[in-house]
């Protein structure tokens, strides 16, 4: 079986984390994000997965490689930016693809059981079937009605009053390779949400009703909530066992004296110091945190610096090789660009 993940994007909202670590491989509880995602497929039998790459894409083949776990990776780069089929055209026209395929957003955490949906496709000899999940709240999502039988129905943006149904697009489809062939234009950029799949409405498109646990780690705030649910065990995955507080300690990590917990996770070769506390936080590799600070659901990436006395509140994003003074107040939300240096008692707002 065969994967296109769709990885072009820039992570913009992830900004700056974003800035010097390509999305896909962003760590994720001490791993490369796509690493999950390319587990997840394995257990499924996907035995060659292309990933669509744009941004920094030699950072994600860097890191990747050509053979994940037995898995054969191809790379197909975007020279810009082609929407969410775009991409699957290009590969087509590269003559990388299947006879059927399956297509999966690159920024979702899950474990629904792409195998049901496999069965399914086969059973109903649909020519796209997509995973629909349910969400308790479906205002910032578009909804997918379907029949009895699956059939989808219609593709219903966000509109104002209740929704005919809770099931969204969970950004994972099987796709007959005929679909791309005739649907999908060539040479510029194409949407599946809005061009593609609304005409195959009552023509081969189903929906399959999906469970188990998703999440789109777009957002910082979604970041850290699949981090902290990694940490918890939910989804499975190949984390090492985490100490009493639920946290993940990288290799080499030096925090005698400090207060390490709940929910943390440091990268490899990180110092925090006496008397500092650092919970539900991301700690990427090489972070020096000084004695005296009080670092809370914030991540700082690679190499950050952080002297004496400093706090750092909730949803701060570091960027990497940061320098933050003595007594520096980092503000709940505030970002800090990669390289800056903040000077001794200031405070980022």
């Amino acid at each position: 079986m065969q994967a296109l993940v769709l990885a072009g994007g820039q992570g913009t909202r992830l900004r700056p984390l974003t800035l010097t670590t390509p999305k896909p491989v962003l760590p994720l509880a001490g791993r490369p994000f796509l690493a999950f995602m390319l587990d997840w497929l394995r257990g499924h039998g996907v035995t060659e997965a292309v990933l669509s790459c744009g941004f920094m894409s030699d950072g994600v083949r860097d890191v990747l490689g050509d053979i994940y776990e037995g898995m054969r990776l191809r790379y197909v780069i975007e020279s810009e930016p082609l929407g969410t089929a775009g991409p699957v055209r290009l590969a087509l026209d590269q003559g990388v693809l299947a006879e059927r395929l399956l297509v999966l957003n690159g920024d979702v955490l899950t474990d629904m059981d792409l195998t049901a949906e496999l069965a399914q496709h086969e059973r109903t000899g649909a020519r796209a079937t997509l995973a629909l999940i349910a969400v308790q709240d479906t205002a910032s999502y578009g909804v997918v009605p379907t029949g009895p039988d699956g059939m989808v129905e219609a593709f219903l943006e966000k509109s104002e009053g209740p929704a005919p149904t809770n099931r969204i697009n969970a950004g994972a489809y099987v796709i007959e390779r005929e679909v791309i062939e005739t649907a999908v234009p060539t040479g510029r950029a194409v949407s599946f949400e809005r061009e593609v799949f609304p005409h195959l409405v009552e023509n081969g498109l189903y929906g399959w009703a999906a469970e188990g646990y998703w999440m789109d780690i777009g957002t910082p705030e979604r970041y850290l909530e699949a981090t902290y649910d990694l940490l918890s065990g939910r989804p499975e995955s190949k984390l090492e066992p985490r100490d009493e507080t639920g946290s993940l300690i990288g290799e080499g990590c030096l925090t005698a004296g400090a207060h390490i917990g709940p929910q943390v996770v440091l990268g490899a070769h990180c110092s925090v110091g006496s008397d500092s506390t650092v919970e539900r936080s991301v700690l990427h590799d090489r972070v020096r945190i000084g004695a005296d600070c009080h670092v809370r659901g914030s991540v700082l990436a690679d190499r950050v610096q952080v002297g004496d006395g400093a706090r750092i509140e909730s949803g701060a994003l570091v960027g990497a090789g940061a320098r933050l003074g003595e007594g520096t107040v980092v503000a709940a939300g505030a970002r800090i660009d990669p390289g800056v240096a903040v000077q001794p008692g200031e405070r980022v707002a």
